[in-house]
Formats: structure tokens, C-alpha cells, sequence
């Protein structure tokens, strides 16, 4: 199947993903209402340094895809994907033990929040009156600041649809927590479903003027998450654009053309091909062609060995790519390999770095009496 025809037709199955309506293709007959299935299971992973119980939900689709997800931080701990002779394997980066995840977690799999990637010297400007954010990359504050929404203990609300297990994590980030205004209700809801398809739907509410970016942080290897790197995996990026970026990693407000730069994924190429020249490897915000507020294709990438292909979609307007370039070895993994430069990509649907601090960027403004409401699904498939 060629693959204009494959995101066609995942694309129109995917507009309805986000309603909540696709069904699956397969003849099989739902789970019975109120009766016991596999589909969905719960066990205990650990306690927190300060004694909160943590558990982790595994989902299991029609077709033995498996999704692992925990209440820390709602992580997506592992997600169990088909190669093209229907060997599954783990395609995301992460840990056995809740210690690990606790103690020095480069962000595996967890929702980044309140607000993902960076806000300039962490500060910014609201109606007049100036927030100042814990600082904790370098100048800057990162995915929230000391601590973010990747390490609180949300609230699990496991339930199966017409489409495939799902569950859902919420979490009350008081107002002035990480000195953000506004007391913030968020829901994050993980479905899997039963076309290999994981969607991750994120609804925020606040009761004050506040400012919202939400990601989940994985880190993709589609040959396997103790594979080695993934520099020989091939990647689409569907963005004619990206965000010009300082030392700091902090947008210049420059909006740039991809042309004729190593940032250029508007074909596919291996994301080793041309990474030198993106030295010490790529961590850009790309502004998506779709401009954001539809289910759109944002990438899409293949690992050739396996056969493995994930498209992503999102209504999100930019996606951060990310290649790992910090890991160096000194963590483990589930498979029990460190995890070494480049082990990983993360593909990470979201607004523009320091929008707070760019009026002419989309907004990321969040008043009372709106819903922040956004929408990303990885679709696995083969070739």
C-alpha cells in the first residue's frame, strides 16, 4: 500500500479517533458489559519517596498490542508494537523499577506540565502582572520547573470503550503551584486502540488567567528500546518551518524556512544523515504545515529492519524533535542495556517554546471558562 494511501485512510479513521466514534475493522464481538476481561490490568509498582502508592495500568488491544502506564507522572512506561512478521516489541523508552523513574528520569514517557518545553529566565507576562519560575535549565525553566507534572501521582480512571481499553490520570495543580496562577484541572486520557493506533487526549480547565503547554515526553526506538540508536531510522516531519532557537534552546521569534538545512524532514530521510551538521544532534521546535486545531499528520517514521512504522497526528501546531542527545549511557533500561546517545526520538506535539513570551506565536493563554483541549495519536502499522 503506498503511503499517500495508507495516511489517507489512517487520517480518516483518525478524524473520528478524536471524537471518539472509529471502530475497529476486526469482526470481533465487545467485552460484555460489566463482565470480567484482560483487557485492562492493574498491579502495584512501588511507593514514592514520600509514601504515595503508585500503579501501573496495562492496556491490551484485540490484536495484543500492550500499553503500560503508570499513575507517576502518567507515564507511558513500555507499549509492545508488532514488526512485520508480528513479533512485538517494547518501542518506548523507560524503566523496571519506580526508583529509577523517581531518582533520574529524563522525562521517559511522562506528561510534561504545566508548561512543556521552555519558558525564557523563567518568567513571563500575564495581564499586566509578571510570574518569576523556578529556573532549572540553565537560564530557563523546563516542562514546568522543579517540579512538574511528570512527577505528581494523578488520579486513575481505567474504563473500556467501543475502540479499545483506556484509561484516564486527572490531577488539581493548585493555583501558585510552581508559582503558575490559576488552579488548573487536568485529565490526560490514554487510549488504546484496537487498530494499533495510542491516543492521548489532554482537557485542562482554570479558574484564573493562566498559561498551558501539555506533551507526553516518550522516547521512541522503533526497532526495540534496547536496540542501540536509532540513527539509522527514517523520519517525516510534515513542517515547512521551524523556530530559530538561541544557545538556550529558547526561540528568537524567528520563523524559518527548513530549506536547504539539515532541519529539512519534508521527505524522508535517516536521522543520522545529516545530525552532524545539527551538532550535538536535533532538538528543534518544527511548525507544523496544519497550523494546528485539526487532527492533522505531524510525522511519520519507519524503522526499516523491522518493518515498524508510526505515523503521528495531532491538532497540536508544532512538534519538538528530539534525539536523545543527552542520554550517555548511565541509565538502564527495561531491557536491561544502558541506554547511550541517540538510543531514542522523541516527537513531542505541543505549542512553541516560550509562547508566553511571544505574542506572535499561537497562544497558550488559558482563561476561565475555556477548555484546553488537545489531541495526539501515534498509528503503528508495517511495510
Amino acid at each position: 500500500m503506498t503511503f499517500s494511501r495508507l495516511t489517507s485512510m489512517a487520517a480518516a479513521c483518525l478524524m473520528l479517533v478524536a471524537a471518539g466514534s472509529c471502530q475497529s475493522s476486526h469482526n470481533h464481538e465487545p467485552s460484555p458489559a460489566g463482565g470480567s476481561s484482560n483487557m485492562i490490568q492493574k498491579t502495584e509498582f512501588g511507593q514514592t519517596h514520600d509514601g504515595k502508592p503508585v500503579e501501573m495500568y496495562t492496556l491490551t488491544n484485540r490484536n495484543g498490542m500492550v500499553a503500560k502506564l503508570i499513575t507517576y507522572g502518567a507515564i507511558l512506561a513500555e507499549l509492545h508494537v508488532p514488526d512485520r512478521t508480528g513479533k512485538t516489541a517494547d518501542v518506548v523508552l523507560g524503566f523496571n523499577d519506580l526508583n529509577d523513574y523517581l531518582d533520574h528520569n529524563p522525562f521517559f514517557g511522562a506528561v510534561a506540565g504545566r508548561y512543556a518545553n521552555r519558558i525564557a529566565k523563567g518568567k513571563f507576562e500575564l495581564n499586566g502582572k509578571t510570574y518569576h519560575l523556578f529556573v532549572n535549565n540553565g537560564p530557563n525553566t523546563l516542562h514546568g520547573g522543579k517540579v512538574g507534572f511528570d512527577k505528581k501521582v494523578w488520579k486513575p480512571e481505567p474504563k473500556e470503550t467501543p475502540n479499545g481499553p483506556s484509561v484516564s490520570f486527572s490531577y488539581l495543580s493548585p493555583d501558585g503551584e510552581e508559582n503558575f496562577p490559576g488552579n488548573l484541572n487536568v485529565t490526560v486520557t490514554y487510549t488504546l486502540g484496537n487498530d494499533n493506533w495510542l491516543k492521548i487526549e489532554y482537557v485542562a480547565t482554570t479558574d484564573k488567567p493562566t498559561v498551558v503547554n501539555l506533551t507526553n515526553h516518550s522516547y521512541f526506538n522503533l526497532a526495540g528500546e534496547s536496540s542501540g540508536t536509532v540513527l539509522d531510522q527514517v523520519m517525516m516531519i510534515n513542517a515547512d518551518r521551524y523556530t530559530v532557537a538561541d544557545d538556550t534552546l529558547i526561540p528568537t521569534g524567528e520563523i524559518r524556512s527548513v530549506k536547504g538545512t539539515p532541519y529539512d524532514f519534508t521527505t524522508p530521510h535517516a536521522i543520522g544523515e545529516r545530525i552532524d551538521q545539527a551538532s550535538p544532534g536535533y532538538d528543534n521546535n518544527f511548525v507544523l504545515n496544519s497550523g494546528g486545531g485539526k487532527l492533522a499528520l505531524a510525522a511519520r517514521a519507519k524503522d526499516p529492519k523491522s518493518g515498524r512504522v508510526m505515523e503521528v497526528f495531532t491538532t497540536q501546531p508544532g512538534v519538538q524533535f528530539y534525539t536523545g542527545i543527552h542520554l550517555n549511557g548511565s541509565v538502564v533500561g527495561v531491557g536491561q542495556k544502558p541506554y547511550v546517545k541517540y538510543a531514542g526520538f522523541c516527537l513531542e506535539t505541543q505549542h512553541f517554546p516560550d509562547s508566553p513570551n511571544h505574542p506572535e506565536f499561537p497562544t497558550t493563554v488559558l482563561n476561565p471558562g475555556q477548555k484546553f483541549d488537545q489531541v495526539t495519536v501515534f498509528k503503528f502499522s508495517t511495510e
